[in-house]
């Protein structure tokens, strides 16, 4: 081999080591970027969406309290109407993990921004991205609800401080019935 030859291939050598070393490299950096973005992107979930009052009807009386006591989320029913007070003790609720949805509500996980939930899992509440319910014509409400085994909207209302008698309403008589138990 000549001379020249024999420094054009260390040269091409050096060039080919340092494009691998180069490309190493940079895909590590980008798995590294990749990993601190992912990191900066899970930002805490924002549970003040549902701070306020609920109910089934957007024409009836809040029925469902949502507020932040103590640092702690907390849900209360309205009592009855010849209760001495309106609202009931405060019961805890908590954060549930997206990856749990689809156990109380058929939508995709994606087009939910919070879920909260009694320990008991009997009330679970969802809000769903504005975006998503001004499309979804199965929704009339940001808000979802999840009340023993049956799911619905629900609509956020002005918190009043009146007393409700629930039991006088003739819907409420409905006998619930597991659905899973043959007759």
């Amino acid at each position: 081999m000549s001379l020249r030859s024999n420094v054009f291939y260390k040269s091409l050598t050096n060039l080919t080591v340092g494009i691998a070393v180069s490309s190493a490299l940079f895909l590590t950096a980008c798995n590294d970027g990749g990993s601190q973005l992912d990191k900066e992107v899970a930002a805490p979930v924002d549970l003040s969406v549902f701070e306020g009052c609920y109910t089934v009807s957007s024409e009836e009386p809040a029925q469902i309290r949502v507020s932040q006591q103590d640092g702690a989320w907390v849900m209360q029913m309205k009592e009855p109407a010849n209760a001495k007070r309106v609202w009931d003790d405060a019961e805890p609720l908590e954060l549930i993990e997206n990856s749990e949805i689809p156990k109380f509500f058929s939508i995709d996980p994606d087009n939910v921004d919070a879920v909260l939930g009694r320990p008991d899992r009997v009330l679970v509440l969802a809000h769903v991205k504005p975006v998503y319910a001004n499309i979804d014509p199965l929704l009339d409400s940001e808000y979802l609800s999840y009340i023993y085994r049956g799911a619905n909207t629900i609509y956020r209302v002005e918190c009043d401080e009146v007393n409700t008698d629930i039991l006088a309403n003739p819907h409420a008589n409905i006998i619930i019935d597991n659905v899973n138990e043959s007759s």
